[in-house]
């Protein structure tokens, strides 16, 4: 047994030491032959003695039991927002702030990339990684512990004894990883994902952390947010130094107290920044020294000592080829530019957005023009401007349809709306398949699986005519479809069936009744309780509701009394859907009823989300910004700037005891 255990111990060591040189410092000592052997070696030993499995053990990055959901975590230091900066002005203007706020002449920065993944914190105790969790609203976020031990470069244990180490950095998923995967749900007839940013994530959220484990995720640590144990670094460049030391992969800054050097640096970086292997939107420019970072201290939600440099947006010309039209859920019909493709912010575009006839009309574009595109917050491609210089008299007047496209229906445009729309909302392919779409979408009824390629393989199959249709596919059905596998259809069948126990405020808003969106849809499964009641009642007792308008109430008159849609309802109902809370009547408690709460700070007791949860119950409501109509504002520890708000506005303050004995 001895052997065993002094042999399990070097294994560790020897493959601990191997992942640092591999994924932090790119610099591997022996083949991926070599490693899978000790690491096969090491799986062994423990498979033999279940006992002596550790849980900084290598074997331990993968095969954590999947969970129902990610309990939340409430972070010791908040996880603040940067202010943001979008040019030279700016970053000037934050240097003078700085100097002035300190009383300095000069004052050194530190200046990183702004990665654009996930931000997490890692938790460390005697060295070894204990939680993982996103970063939520700030204060509290999930716990994602067993998906971030999948991060290969990030370590289950420290190199540097520590007592106590608390960490912020971003997860991003690498380029090259983000084609691969793409290519893979191609294959299996899955939705591409939108972005390396949005696969990061989606991956971190995962609640099988095989799947994390699968997508080849990595992480760049920045910030050190507690250690105990240990010496503080006292600059921003030593923690980055000392987070490299203790395992990680961690910023390279530029250290420089000249602005004019940090200003061409910003600059030079948004040139190159497609050069690199991750995606980045920006600059980070800390103060570097942490006594001067202390002294000028934070905003409401900002820090003062940090400001972020946002690249603007990439532009690029290309030649415009053609400007077809879409139909939207909603009927309305949107012009899109077909574009000779072009790279642009880091991936190749073909189409985007012209907005509406009004848009064409005032930027004088024509078909076979020259045009300018650019990323809107890097997302979006939209045409911005026409290069006239370049027309030569072969372009074209774009002339927008008189009938839909889908169904040939004569288009309307209402008076004093710039959309033009198809009013055949029941009968057309394009609306009804954007309904679907709506319907399984996130807020919605959350279908894994459910893109609008398979959406559309499906109705053009006439397999669904509505979303309930959904509910009464066979995975025989599925299999029919091109580049759907078995793995495929058993998952979506499965998010299906999950999909039938979601909130009844998901449905409302599944049901893409016009003006009603997640917040009315809240409002609404929080007044009636289920949708049977929500159906019955009469426009003249929606109306009366707080913030249910008479053109919002007119419009669930409208769906409810609807044939069409009655049985829609019906087949959902018969499908399992369930259509009331669990609890239909809402708990009222005098303190509470009608009452606007606000939290601030960090509650000791209970996290910020159960409190107002706990609040709405009771018959209040709990609103993030403090006003004259707020009633009481609950303060815990680290209170920020609505505590001084409602000091102002003369508004009633309760210590988190106060607001506990009011729940009793």
């Amino acid at each position: 047994m001895v052997d065993y255990i002094e042999r399990l111990e070097e294994l560790k060591k020897l493959i601990w030491e191997h992942d640092y040189n591999y994924y932090v410092l790119d610099d591997p000592q022996i083949s991926d032959y070599a490693y899978d052997l000790l690491m096969q070696e090491l799986l062994e030993i423990e498979n033999a003695h279940p006992e002596l499995i550790t849980a900084d053990s290598p074997s331990q990055r993968v095969g954590g039991k999947a969970v129902d959901e990610f309990p939340s975590f409430t972070h010791r230091t908040p996880l603040l927002s940067l202010g943001n900066s979008y040019g030279e002005e700016d970053l000037r203007e934050f240097d003078r702030r700085v100097k002035s706020d300190l009383g300095v002449d000069k004052v050194e920065y530190a200046v990183e990339y702004k990665i654009d993944g996930l931000s997490i914190a890692l938790s460390y105790q005697n060295g070894i990684l204990v939680t993982g969790a996103t970063r939520g609203d700030g204060y509290v976020g999930e716990d994602v512990t067993n998906n971030i031990k999948t991060v290969k470069n990030i370590p289950l244990k420290l190199r540097l004894p520590a007592e106590i180490m608390e960490a912020r950095g971003e997860v991003y998923l690498p380029r090259a990883s983000f084609e691969r995967l793409n290519k893979i749900r191609e294959e299996n007839g899955e939705p591409l994902l939108a972005n390396p940013r949005n696969a990061a994530a989606g991956s971190i959220r995962q609640l099988d952390p095989k799947i994390a484990a699968e997508r080849d995720l990595r992480a760049i640590i920045y910030n050190i947010l507690y250690l105990e144990g240990a010496e503080m670094p006292s600059t921003q460049s030593e923690c980055l130094n000392y987070l490299k030391e203790q395992g990680f992969t961690a910023s390279a800054p530029l250290v420089s107290d000249d602005i004019d050097e940090i200003v061409e640096y910003c600059k030079s970086q948004g040139e190159k920044r497609h050069e690199l292997d991750y995606d980045i939107d920006g600059m980070v420019i800390k103060v570097n020294s942490l006594a001067y970072q202390e002294r000028l201290g934070f905003r409401a939600k900002n820090p003062r000592w940090a400001i972020a440099y946002k690249f603007p947006p990439e532009q690029v010309k290309t030649k415009l080829e053609d400007i077809l039209v879409q139909v939207g859920r909603t009927g309305v019909v949107t012009p899109v530019a077909q574009l000779t493709p072009v790279s642009v912010a880091g991936s190749v575009v073909s189409r985007a957005t012209l907005h509406n006839e009004d848009y064409i009309k005032q930027k004088d574009i024509k078909i076979g023009d020259t045009v300018i595109i650019e990323k809107a917050g890097e997302v979006i491609p939209a045409v911005v401007e026409v290069d006239k210089s370049k027309r030569n008299g072969c372009e074209r007047e774009f002339v927008f349809p008189e009938n839909c496209p889908e169904c040939g229906t004569p288009l309307v445009r209402l008076e004093g709306e710039a959309a033009i729309r198809c009013p055949n909302n029941i009968h057309c392919p394009a609306q009804v398949r954007e309904g679907i779409i709506h319907f399984v979408s996130r807020d919605g009824m959350n279908v894994d699986g459910l893109g609008p390629a398979v959406i559309n393989q499906l109705y053009h199959a006439q397999l669904i005519k509505d979303a309930a249709d959904l509910y009464y596919l066979t995975k025989e059905q599925l299999l029919s479809l091109e580049r759907m596998g078995e793995k495929s259809a058993d998952n979506l069948l499965k998010s299906l069936e999950k999909s039938k126990n979601c909130s009844l405020a998901a449905l409302i808003f599944s049901l893409g009744i016009p003006l009603v969106g997640l917040t009315v849809a809240k409002t609404l499964a929080k007044t009636f309780g289920s949708i049977d009641k929500l159906s019955k009642t009469p426009y003249e007792e929606l109306v009366a509701i707080d913030a249910i308008g008479a053109k919002i109430a007119q419009s669930v008159t409208d769906y409810f009394t609807a044939e069409r849609n009655q049985e829609f309802l019906k087949r959902l109902k018969l499908a399992g859907i369930k259509m009331e809370e669990e609890s239909q009547e809402i708990a009222k408690n005098e303190a509470f009823a009608g009452k606007t709460f606000v939290l601030t700070g960090t509650l000791s007791t209970m996290e910020r989300k159960a409190a107002q949860e706990k609040i709405e119950s009771l018959g209040g409501k709990a609103a993030s910004s403090v006003s004259k109509k707020t009633d009481y504002v609950v303060v815990g520890e680290n209170a920020g700037s609505k505590l001084n708000k409602a000091l102002e506005l003369g508004i009633t303050v309760l210590s988190e005891e106060e607001f506990l004995n009011m729940l009793s």
